[in-house]
């Protein structure tokens, strides 16, 4: 089964050197037998739109706004992102929920209006470290799922991937054993069991995030109930994101 390689570029590289990026990147995933994405900034979009047309490479946007139009300066709307041929938008990443305190209910109302639109959203969820040594990370986990995918119907769940990014793995070098992100995508499915049922479960998309890299991203991708990863700092070196995707 294909995995789902996606990479967070999160608020680097200029619209040139993501140019030169892709040049270097595209002929070395061009036989993947993974989906690769790449999730860029804004400014990249209309590039991506131009140059990863019939390649096998998909690529989003790092948020949407909950509006879809009106005076919201420095906001951009599902439309406009859909506009420009995106495949998917990130939602909830721990980076805009803490900066910009986004609440669980304002995720919600972005990943209905990604959907509204036929974009595919990739919901981040995770705990703090601080909530994972009080044995609460199914808690955090459930009241974040709980809320975000509150009022969705069972069949928009083939555009939901459930993106687990531990808060305390992001860009530190730590992360969970394998053992233990196996054990969480576990309690991933049975939240989504509980809340729609077995088959949703099966079948929804769980990647993981956190300090993923070349050197562990094999052993990741061996865990059985797991659809793939998404990948930050590693992802900027096009040499190091492909062999990761292969």
């Amino acid at each position: 089964m294909k995995k789902f390689i996606v990479g967070n570029f999160k608020m680097n590289t200029t619209t040139h050197e993501f140019a030169k990026y892709l040049d270097k990147f595209l002929p070395l995933v061009k036989d993947s037998k993974n989906v690769v994405g790449l999730s860029i900034p804004y400014t990249h979009l209309m590039l991506a739109s131009q140059k990863l047309v019939s390649t096998n490479v998909v690529y989003g946007s790092q948020n949407i706004s909950t509006e879809e139009k009106g005076a919201f300066t420095g906001e951009i709307s599902n439309l406009m992102v859909k506009d420009l041929g995106a495949y998917f938008t990130l939602v909830g990443h721990s980076e805009i929920r803490k900066k910009f305190r986004e609440t669980n209910e304002q995720i919600n109302q972005k990943i209905i209006r990604a959907l509204s639109v036929n974009l595919k959203c990739i919901l981040c969820v995770g705990e703090t470290k601080t909530e994972r040594n009080a044995n609460k990370t199914k808690q955090v986990l459930k009241k974040q799922l709980e809320i975000a995918l509150k009022g969705l119907y069972e069949n928009e769940l083939k555009n939901i991937i459930i993106a687990y990014e531990p808060i305390w793995a992001i860009g530190t070098g730590k992360m969970p054993t394998v053992k233990e992100i196996e054990k969480t995508v576990c309690d991933i499915r049975q939240i989504v069991l509980d809340m729609f049922s077995q088959k949703s479960a099966e079948k929804i998309c769980v990647i993981y995030g956190g300090s993923v890299n070349q050197n562990n991203s094999a052993n990741i991708l061996k865990i059985k109930n797991l659809n793939g990863l998404l990948i930050g700092g590693a992802c900027l070196d096009p040499v190091e994101f492909a062999n990761i995707t292969k």
